[in-house]
């Protein structure tokens, strides 16, 4: 599209961010919605958990990103945490979804995030858009989550779910925590180690990102992962090469479960996931391997 006005919920976050300064560099104009009073010419008041949005502020608005919610990583998965993290994706989403629904001129695509959680555990085989939903706790939140967008795609506006794999940062996620760790030599394989990540670079995922903004032919569910998902072990390797430290501490699934809780299943999890409607759709990926990636992030 050219110069637009996009708004941009989670704007705080390590995606939303770098997605907001790579807008804003481009020119476009960049509204971020706020869970507080506006203060700012570029800020719309919004509040997930009462389903309120200032649609004032989303007038003249060319498309909506809607990539807020509670991290998935962040805390112990208590069942008080779970659902926060169920009902701010599922309640900020049908928020968002019926606030533009209702504007007499509204955007022409909302793009959603989402999660390669919606899979479920994979194992070994790869899978791609056509998948249907896992099992367990994160398929049925990515069911829901993404089912909440309804209003909008019923009021006949582009709907897209970005479904997005672990995302190679220094600056946070998983592996903010991971470089420091690795970087002290202190890194190693979780658990047995075979088990698939599906990674992505932050560049690449922003670039992704504006990439469905501008492909009209893209909605449904589009997964931002790597071209080569690759194993925890294979993930170790790299990160010990590319940093130049050692990765021989192996961290045992039993202490991980102690630790993380239910969470531990999701990083002991295996999940091989494709992103085949991006790379059909023209996308190429500028760091396609999980060396490439960790060095850009590095």
């Amino acid at each position: 599209m050219g110069i637009a006005r996009i708004a941009v919920t989670g704007s705080t976050g390590l995606i939303g961010a770098a997605l907001v300064r790579s807008l804003r560099a481009d020119g476009h104009e960049v509204v971020r919605l706020v869970r507080r009073p506006a203060r700012a010419g570029d800020e719309v008041e919004w509040d997930p958990r009462r389903r309120h949005v200032d649609t004032a502020g989303l007038a003249g608005c060319d498309a909506v990103v809607h990539l807020a919610g509670a991290g998935v990583g962040e805390r112990r998965w208590t069942e008080a945490y779970k659902k926060e993290i169920r009902d701010s994706r599922v309640l900020g989403t049908a928020a968002i979804a019926e606030a533009v629904a209702s504007l007499d001129v509204p955007p022409k695509v909302l793009l959603c995030g989402s999660a390669l959680g919606y899979y479920g555990d994979t194992g070994s085989r790869a899978v791609d858009e056509t998948a249907p939903a896992g099992d367990g706790f994160l398929p049925s939140v990515c069911v829901e989550w993404e089912a909440a967008a309804g209003p909008a795609e019923e009021a006949g506006i582009r709907v897209a779910y970005a479904r997005t794999g672990l995302v190679v940062a220094r600056e946070g996620g998983a592996w903010g925590r991971l470089f420091p760790l690795f970087r002290a030599g202190l890194g190693g394989r979780l658990g047995n180690g075979g088990q698939y990540w599906s990674f992505i670079a932050l560049h690449d995922e922003v670039a992704a990102l504006r990439h469905i903004l501008d492909t009209e032919a893209l909605s449904g569910p589009v997964n931002l992962t790597a071209p080569e998902p690759v194993t925890n072990r294979e993930v170790t390797a790299a990160m010990g090469r590319v940093l130049r430290r050692p990765a021989l501490l192996p961290v045992p699934a039993a202490a991980l479960r102690v630790a993380l809780g239910d969470f531990a299943e999701d990083v002991l999890g295996s999940q091989r996931v494709l992103p085949a409607r991006l790379l059909d759709s023209g996308f190429r990926f500028a760091f396609p391997t999980i060396d490439t990636a960790i060095a850009a992030a590095a």
